[in-house]
């Protein structure tokens, strides 16, 4: 087994997985302001953008050979409400964004995310009646956002939700207003993880949530099976591609994924999954060069075709190096 390590060149040339640029798409959090950047604590190496500073990020992002970027709003405080209908409204802070990156950068991809938790004061991905999560109603909101992201100029529409059968309305809600081009990309396999904890620090929904939790609708860490019904209903109602999340403590989904079904599978770095390795090599504990690459590497061997990373400026510079 030694003579083929022997040598940088045979090591590659039998390598079993490729990581490239291809494979990458950058999560961006987009904030009010001109000019602004705000670092986020729990994130080392993570900031809030204003629109400006987005546009310039993502021209960034497409030199270094990045196929797309997600847009994640930080809302603010007074424009959040128990129904979240700031995500209807059409000059909203990712509409904004994306008409401003379109506008200067209309060659690389904008993925929107499809949720009410930036917008809601209850940091609940959905509408609460009576202290539950109200499904359907939901869906109707989320169909609404959908389609005004869509005209704003984005490529793929990614709903995080969970909430049960939003892929197949949204699908149908676009198809009905002749945008049909535009993907979605489900976030299929979402667990209820204790991994999300800096992402929402970062879009400000953390505090609130609170105490309470998503696992009337997000998935029990604990299934397998669950996720490929997931997965199986949402390419039935018109996902084009499919996502695991979190990342690689899911691994085992994304390959059972990947397997089952064939379809292009995208799975998430999350923003714990990106903390910890920060905050280890800030510490001097790892070598942040190497365990990020080796992170990366053990998404594309699980079967992943792309992965949403913090980290994909440094990954696409460290490829090309």
């Amino acid at each position: 087994m030694r003579r083929n390590r022997s040598a940088d060149w045979v090591r590659r040339l039998t390598s079993e997985s490729c990581l490239s640029t291809n494979d990458l798409i950058w999560p961006m959090f987009v904030q009010e302001g001109y000019s602004e950047h705000t670092p986020v604590p729990s994130m080392p190496g993570v900031e809030r953008l204003s629109i400006d500073l987005a546009v310039e990020a993502t021209g960034q992002a497409k030199a270094l050979g990045i196929p797309a970027v997600a847009i994640f709003p930080v809302t603010p405080p007074e424009l959040k409400t128990p129904d979240g209908k700031e995500a209807t409204n059409s000059d909203n802070l990712v509409c904004r964004t994306v008409r401003a990156i379109k506008e200067r950068h209309d060659d690389i991809g904008v993925i929107c995310d499809v949720a009410l938790d930036p917008y809601t004061t209850h940091g609940q991905d959905g509408i609460v009646r009576n202290g539950k999560i109200v499904n359907d109603e939901t869906v109707e909101v989320l169909c609404q956002q959908a389609f005004i992201q869509a005209t704003a100029g984005c490529d793929i529409i990614a709903p995080s939700d969970m909430m049960d059968g939003r892929i197949g309305a949204i699908r149908a809600a676009l198809d009905a207003e002749n945008l049909q081009d535009v993907g979605l990309l489900a976030y299929s396999a979402k667990y209820a993880s204790a991994f999300y904890g800096p992402f929402r620090d970062a879009v400000g929904s953390a505090q609130n949530l609170g105490t309470a939790d998503k696992r009337t609708y997000q998935m029990n860490p604990a299934n397998t099976d669950e996720a490929m019904r997931e997965v199986e209903l949402d390419i039935a109602e018109g996902a084009d591609m499919v996502m695991v999340k979190p990342g690689m403590p899911y691994l085992d989904i994304v390959r059972r994924v990947k397997e089952t079904f064939g379809v292009p599978t995208f799975a998430y770095q999350v923003s714990g999954e990106y903390a910890m390795l920060r905050g280890a090599a800030d510490q001097g504990w790892l070598d942040w060069d190497k365990v990020i690459l080796e992170s990366l590497v053990s998404f594309k061997r699980a079967g992943a075709d792309g992965v949403l990373t913090y980290a994909a400026l440094e990954i696409a510079k460290l490829l090309r190096a």
